[in-house]
């Protein structure tokens, strides 16, 4: 019969290489990984040793909000800040703009009115240098009228001045030839004071105080043709005619301006 011992020593030997127990360290460790793994799986962090505590985050290692970095928020809100700065912008760039259209307007606003300004004043001096005119021509047809009537006056028998006879229109192209006119300027005096007064001896303008065939500013200029300037045709033609040839130099000169601007 074999020697039992010598039959069971392969088998006993292999159990003891193959089936040994777990040293303790071996143990240790493994109740260590399985306590780290249970903490980080609850959502805490377990530091092993400082060099773990100071290395840096695996991929895919969890992370608790204690150790998040605090830049993560900043850059969360990174895109509505910029939408809220683009938006302020926009804004000023709108007062900017409103504020350069009411300098504009302000600006047409002055130039408006200085343009009316220098339109008034350009007015007001036309009408004084035509009021300074009429002025001078009355002068001049009251000395030319005075001068006339002393050498009529001398050269009648009686010494009085022959009084044209007719109509008005009559009396004024007998009167042009002493001012030196041909009778081709009668139809323009005849448009002249058609105009001004339809050739009424009493023609009078309420508005400006015009007076008479010629509608001398104001009537009593008139007086320096004669005393009866107020009733007699004659003493206001011969006024006008006077006027006239100071002024313009023709009755046609005269019609002429009328016609452009309305007055003469």
């Amino acid at each position: 019969m074999p020697d039992r011992k010598l039959i069971l020593s392969p088998l006993r030997t292999h159990a003891r290489t193959h089936v040994r127990k777990p040293s303790r360290i071996t143990f240790a460790i493994a109740t260590a990984t399985v306590a780290t793994a249970a903490a980080v799986t609850a959502g805490f962090t377990v530091a092993a040793s400082p060099a773990a505590q100071t290395a840096p985050v695996a991929a895919g290692q969890a992370v608790s909000h204690d150790q998040a970095p605090l830049t993560s928020y900043a850059t969360a809100d990174r895109p509505l800040q910029i939408l809220q700065a683009r938006a302020v912008g926009e804004q000023v760039q709108l007062i900017a703009t409103e504020a350069r259209l009411v300098a504009q307007r302000a600006a047409a606003q002055r130039a408006a009115a200085r343009l009316a300004a220098a339109r008034a004043a350009a007015a007001e001096a036309a009408a004084a240098k035509a009021a300074a005119a009429k002025a001078a021509a009355a002068q001049a047809a009251s000395s030319a009228s005075s001068g006339s009537s002393a050498s009529a006056g001398s050269s009648g028998s009686s010494g009085a001045s022959v009084q044209p006879s007719g109509t008005p229109q009559q009396i004024a192209l007998s009167m042009l030839g002493s001012f030196g006119w041909s009778s081709g300027e009668f139809s323009c005096l005849v448009s002249l004071w058609d105009r001004e007064s339809g050739w009424n001896t009493y023609a009078s303008n309420p508005s400006s105080g015009a007076y008479g065939i010629p509608q001398a500013l104001p009537g009593s200029k008139m007086a320096s043709a004669g005393a009866d300037w107020a009733t007699n045709p004659a003493t206001q033609i011969r006024w006008g005619l006077g006027y006239i040839q100071q002024v313009y130099g023709s009755p046609c000169a005269a019609w002429g301006h009328s016609q452009s601007v309305g007055w003469y």
